[in-house]
């Protein structure tokens, strides 16, 4: 059974950071690109990170850049978001994907998923 699994969330004030992992288990995810993901209550599901199967590339989404970075260890099967400076409105339910296809803009979508971690920023 294919999984994914996130931890690190929970609450910060606004200004702090938190770091985000996702564990993969049964199944190597090194040759896959993997992603983040976030849904806010009442939102559409929106594309934050994404990071190819070498680590080689990144794409962000515009409102992120300069605060978020996205890392992987190919030998561990893990993936990070480091968030920094974080904004209310980086309120959401993340979620960690992979997938066989690397795509260098935003992704619509994506194989495999995980349960999600929440993140609340208050302000």
């Amino acid at each position: 059974q294919v999984q994914l699994v996130e931890s690190g969330g929970g609450l910060v004030q606004a200004g702090g950071s938190l770091r985000l992992s996702c564990a993969a288990s049964g199944r190597t995810f090194s040759r896959y690109a993997k992603a983040w993901f976030r849904q806010a209550p009442g939102k559409e599901r929106e594309f934050v990170a994404a990071i190819s199967w070498s680590g080689g590339s990144t794409v962000y989404v515009d409102s992120v850049k300069g605060r978020f970075t996205i890392s992987r260890d190919n030998a561990k099967n893990t993936m990070s978001l480091q968030m920094n400076n974080l904004k209310p409105e980086d309120t959401a339910v993340y979620y960690c994907v992979a997938d066989e296809r690397w795509r260098s803009g935003p992704w619509r979508d994506s194989n495999y998923w995980g349960q999600g971690t929440q993140v609340t920023v208050s302000s």
